[in-house]
């Protein structure tokens, strides 16, 4: 199959121009005006639209196996594709926890043939219980390059300094490749009893709190361990204005860091939470003003290296408790490129690169994923409006879930076309799978 795409904005090598792209097979075979092209292909028409590399999420909750009442790899990887995603990394807190080659190969086998690349992390710890070392090395040789106990941090500074010394030996096995701890910052006991952000709301409210410096506590740990190991580590949902700074000096000290935020942390504030709405409860906790401001600035000078959705579907009922209550968590694939269109003032270079470009690149798929659209690269490609305007609603979703923080919400930025190694996964804004 041949697809021919005309009349768009190509997010080529060169930035942002005006150019046609043939693919054929899973392939870019051509760009550029005036191309000859195939008399069965199929011809898209992306005036007025970007064409850009598929957008790769590095921390996506899909909940399979476990707990396919609120998702499953295949619903997720679908509202992933609407979301513009050709490739997403699924987190291990699942039921049971991947942290074992069995369970990394069914997590494959259950992702064969859905609409999205689906690439497990694995956890650093058995269970995600903070106590004994996964088989690093059997996952690293099976394909495994992020590990995580995401939901938790490790709490135990010498374990974790083991994880870390594991790891910098594993490219033996993954040939070079390297390998990434991604780190859920959070000191356990100072947000024991905690549900929100601790300060003027959580006061007011009367609801216990999550202070800032449980998170800053773990990223400096964190590096001081790193600066000792070499290990290379990655900063999931950084929250705080003053985690923004930690990752910016230890950028400047040549730590080797990544940090990713989320777009709920760039969009929303714990004043959402006066409501009690616990659709506004997740973990870290939305924050001030000033911590959304120093996010934002961390996305534009470069200190921030990607936006991740930290997307954490929920059975709707679980939704309905108290805030006390209610599990923390959020949906993200199908608004996270239309928020960041709407909510920050990047240029598109800037997002695809936040977005695509450099997840590719932490979690080892710049092989066939976030590359400039040009001759020879892969066909995974997002055609994308940024001026038309959609009604964000949790129950239009493909998710099993409805808890998006956004229902009602108008934004700019809608995908159009996701095509996943040359095939159209979404076709004029419908899945087609």
């Amino acid at each position: 199959m041949s697809l021919f795409i005309h009349g768009g904005t190509v997010i080529g090598s060169n930035g942002a121009e005006r150019s046609d792209v043939l693919v054929t097979g899973s392939s870019i075979v051509a760009t550029g005006l005036d191309l000859p092209v195939p008399n069965t292909a199929r011809h898209i028409d992306a005036t007025g639209m970007v064409v850009m590399p598929g957008l790769v999420d590095l921390h996506a909750h899909l909940r399979e196996p476990g707990n396919e009442e609120a998702e499953t790899i295949e619903t997720g990887a679908r509202g992933a594709a609407l979301g513009g995603y050709t490739a997403v990394v699924a987190m291990p807190n699942t039921a049971p926890t991947i942290d074992s080659p069995s369970i990394v190969r069914d997590v494959l086998a259950i992702a064969e043939g859905v609409p999205c690349e689906v690439v497990p992390a694995a956890a650093m710890t058995v269970g995600r219980e903070g106590k004994l070392l996964t088989p690093m090395g059997e996952l690293a040789a099976m394909g495994v390059r992020i590990f995580t106990d995401n939901g938790r941090g490790v709490q135990d500074p010498a374990l974790m300094r083991s994880i870390m010394e594991y790891a910098t030996g594993l490219e033996a096995v993954t040939g070079g490749a390297p390998v990434v701890l991604a780190q859920h910052c959070e000191v356990e006991a100072l947000t024991a009893g905690g549900h929100m952000h601790e300060g003027e709301w959580s006061t007011r409210l009367g609801m216990g709190g999550l202070p800032a410096e449980s998170e800053t506590l773990m990223m400096r740990r964190d590096i001081a361990l790193a600066r000792r190991t070499g290990a290379r580590i990655h900063f999931q949902h950084v929250s705080t204005a003053e985690g923004v700074d930690i990752v910016r000096a230890a950028k400047a000290e040549g730590i080797a860091l990544s940090a990713e935020v989320t777009t709920h942390h760039f969009t929303l504030t714990d004043a959402a939470c006066s409501s009690y709405d616990p659709v506004f409860k997740v973990n870290p906790p939305l924050r001030t003003d000033a911590d959304l401001a120093a996010i934002r600035l961390g996305l534009a000078d470069g200190t921030i290296d990607c936006i991740a959705t930290d997307h954490a579907p929920h059975e709707p009922h679980t939704k309905e408790f108290p805030f006390d209550q209610a599990p923390p968590g959020m949906l993200g694939l199908e608004t996270a490129l239309a928020l960041a269109i709407t909510e920050l003032d990047l240029p598109i270079e800037r997002i695809v690169e936040l977005m695509s470009t450099r997840p590719a690149e932490i979690a080892g798929l710049s092989d066939r994923h976030g590359n400039p659209v040009e001759a020879g690269q892969r066909a995974n490609l997002a055609i994308v409006d940024p001026n038309a305007e959609w009604t964000i609603s949790g129950t239009g979703m493909a998710s099993r879930s409805h808890n998006t923080p956004y229902e009602g919400r108008t934004v700019r930025g809608k995908v159009q076309y996701t095509i996943l190694e040359g095939e159209l996964t979404v076709d004029e804004g419908k899945a087609t799978r």
